[in-house]
């Protein structure tokens, strides 16, 4: 990678590592999240000074959510969940309940596709990009207005990612690669990176990069965020924290469905927080709410025999890895990884853990994110090759290490005694701590385990949020939370940012897949669907695979 990105790499370094700790800190505690090959054909399109639109700019129900057909204007939605919102300053909050609810009342320049595998034009409706690379200009949307019937412009795009830029500790590592932004005319948006960075359309349909109104709309920041305003379908209501969330219809907003009806449907959607499991189930089978978050796996049957309830599982970006930390001499060897790897059962994981709903995980990556490779070899369960590559460590014999496991997480309770038990045949002896899940993200964070469990789910649709995290240092994950280190790997992952030609980086990040899997830095687990229980009147509700959901689309039936 170029020298002119180490300021921009410092910034990184310490935004990620912030990201790194908040943001596997929420989705451990519950709040589960969420990518992509369609990507290639965006990409292309956006050749050196060349315009384009990517899609066309989608403004009907159905380039949201294919299966959803005009709906019935009027109605309110309660959607239970486990946990409340943690906040709505958008820069600095990284809990998936949060985001779920804001990208209803904030928008973006571009946004993700409904399969999760492309970039489309959203307030900005095309774009074109320099000969060198360097320079984006892009034709914001006209008609476009904020909640209070402001029009938005190209300078509260400006300000936005000037302000989500400029934190320190939040969501500014996505925007790291831009140089400078200006506003020539109220149409036009012109970004300059600090070098060539193809992943910058995907960064800009980060929620974190929903556009604000200049300025705070005349508010300070403050007050803003505690009743903030976006274009999105619905504004803001009111938040009792710890109880619900309520957004009302915004009377200003600029989609239309296919017959011309204004969008949203719904008068007004309500978060509601309702920790215990059992009580999610009973409120959506009798009526008291029409959406609930993520039903355990255990209970879809049952959800589904009801005969008042639709359940989806919608693909997503989840992946779960076994992790093992090379400050541990053990694990800094590279055959008992992949004994480790082998060891691991991962059909029976995925039975356990996930009721069948799911599959093994061969990649660092997953199938839905941009430049997956299917033929990427990873480990299978096999004992032979197991006990054959412990054989050639340095660790023969077997060694004892220790399990740390987030204490009432079942997920872990099962991957930990799944794997005892393999390894207990190898000649290795796994004992189980059970630890807090602050604690033990601390634990991770400073490397001071020995081996671990950990998950990850994608926010845009480019792999560079993932490989950063997972393989540069300057992403302060320090590699999935392993301390791997590889000069290839690193190098292969630099390579990538800078490559805009797709069949050129589908190469790239196939090898680099090929790369860490051979190296076995992480043990991948399974992929996993994203559960959602709905009334049977509810139409047009569809969950991205990085979780965004958007109720401007959707509508109840009588």
């Amino acid at each position: 990678m170029v020298s002119s990105q180490s300021s921009g790499n410092g910034q990184r370094r310490a935004a990620m590592e912030a990201y790194r700790l908040s943001r596997r800190g929420m989705l451990r505690a519950g709040v589960m999240g969420a990518g992509a090959v369609g990507f290639a054909s965006f990409l292309a399109a956006c050749s050196s000074g060349s315009e384009s639109s990517g899609s066309p700019s989608p403004s009907a129900a159905g380039s949201l959510n294919p299966s959803a057909p005009p709906g019935t204007p009027g109605g309110s939605v309660t959607i239970a969940r486990a946990q409340d919102a943690q906040g709505f300053d958008k820069t600095m909050v990284f809990a998936n309940s949060s985001i779920w609810v804001y990208v209803n009342f904030w928008e973006t320049l571009t946004i993700s596709s409904t399969d999760g595998k492309s970039v489309e034009p959203w307030l900005a409706e095309s774009w074109t990009q320099s000969d060198d690379q360097l320079t984006w200009t892009l034709k914001i949307k006209e008609g476009v207005k904020f909640a209070d019937g402001t029009p938005m412009t190209s300078e509260d795009a400006k300000f936005t990612l000037d302000e989500a830029r400029s934190t320190e500790g939040g969501w500014e590592f996505i925007n790291s690669a831009i140089k400078t932004v200006s506003a020539p005319d109220p149409t036009t948006l012109v970004i300059e990176t600090k070098y060539p960075w193809a992943p910058l359309l995907a960064d800009l349909a980060c929620p974190n990069n929903g556009i604000v109104p200049k300025d705070y709309g005349g508010r300070s920041k403050t007050d803003y965020y505690d009743a903030p305003m976006g274009t999105g379908p619905f504004m803001w209501d009111s938040w009792k924290k710890g109880q619900s969330i309520t957004l009302k219809k915004n009377p200003n907003y600029w989609r239309e469905d296919e017959k011309g009806t204004q969008l949203p449907y719904l008068d007004e959607v309500v978060w509601t927080v309702v920790p215990d499991t059992n009580s999610r189930n009973v409120q959506i089978q009798g009526g008291e709410v029409q959406i609930n978050e993520t039903p355990p796996f255990s209970s879809i049957e049952q959800l589904q025999g009801s005969g008042k309830v639709d359940v989806t599982l919608f693909p997503s970006t989840r992946t779960d890895y076994v992790v093992m930390c090379q400050k541990t001499e053990f694990f800094k060897d590279q055959n008992v990884r992949l004994a480790v790897s082998h060891a691991i059962d991962r059909e029976s994981l995925i039975k356990a853990v996930l009721y069948g709903n799911g599959t093994a995980a061969n990649s660092l990556f997953m199938p839905t994110l941009a430049y997956y490779d299917e033929s990427t070899p990873g480990q299978s369960y096999d004992m032979d090759k197991a006990k054959a590559a412990l054989a050639a460590s340095a660790y023969a014999d077997g060694f004892s290490c220790t399990y740390a496991a987030a204490s009432g997480d079942a997920v872990d309770a099962a991957i930990a005694q799944v794997l005892q038990s393999s390894l207990k045949e190898l000649g290795i002896t796994m004992e189980i701590e059970n630890v807090d899940p602050s604690a033990l993200h601390e634990r991770q964070s400073n490397l001071d385990y020995e081996i671990s469990h950990t998950y990850w789910t994608m926010d845009i649709a480019d792999p560079d949020e993932l490989v950063q995290f997972a393989v540069l240092p300057e992403g302060g994950g320090h590699s999935m939370v392993t301390g791997y280190e590889d000069p290839k790997a690193q190098d292969l992952a630099k390579q990538a940012q800078q490559e805009f030609d797709t069949a050129k980086r589908q190469e790239i990040y196939s090898e680099l897949q090929k790369v860490l899997a051979e190296s076995a830095f992480v043990a991948p687990l399974f992929y996993q669907p994203l559960p959602y229980a709905t009334a049977t009147n509810v139409q047009g509700f569809y969950v991205k695979p990085t979780g965004l959901y958007d109720m401007g689309v959707v509508s109840l039936t009588s």
